[in-house]
């Protein structure tokens, strides 16, 4: 995979090689619903895979689907368990916490193993139970 040598955008942030400044950045965007940012970190050809389908979603499949997650639950917050450096990325374990359209709290333990390259996500694989993704359906 190549990465693309584009700089950044005019008053956006360059990439960052330190995994950990990736992963706040990454999931400060999904707090934020900041999806414009999303499509930055991501690699054009990274991929998303989900443990609870075998299946692989693109850059854009996944930003709808987060586009989605955002218009259903409120207040998002990460709630770190762990996150360590690998040698090509890092994991985190989390609790993804917030408000769902009901009023209901919500809370989704999640790991997610994200291998990076030049300051740019490439691919993402999430282990989640869908059961409690449900919950943001109603």
């Amino acid at each position: 995979m190549s990465i693309d040598p584009t700089p950044p955008a005019p008053g956006t942030q360059a990439p960052s090689a330190d995994p950990f400044a990736l992963a706040d950045r990454l999931f400060g965007a999904v707090e934020r619903g900041d999806t414009e940012e999303l499509r930055r970190l991501y690699h054009p050809e990274a991929r998303i895979w989900h443990n609870f389908d075998q299946q692989e979603q693109s850059v854009e499949d996944n930003l709808r689907t987060l586009g989605w997650m955002c218009q259903r639950l409120f207040d998002r917050a990460y709630e770190i368990v762990r996150r360590e450096r690998l040698e090509d990325g890092f994991l985190q374990q989390h609790v993804l916490r917030g408000i769902t359209r009901s009023g209901a709290p919500f809370a989704m333990p999640a790991c997610m193993v994200v291998r990076c390259e030049a300051g740019r996500i490439t691919r993402i694989d999430e282990y989640l139970d869908p059961a409690q993704a449900a919950a943001l359906a109603g």
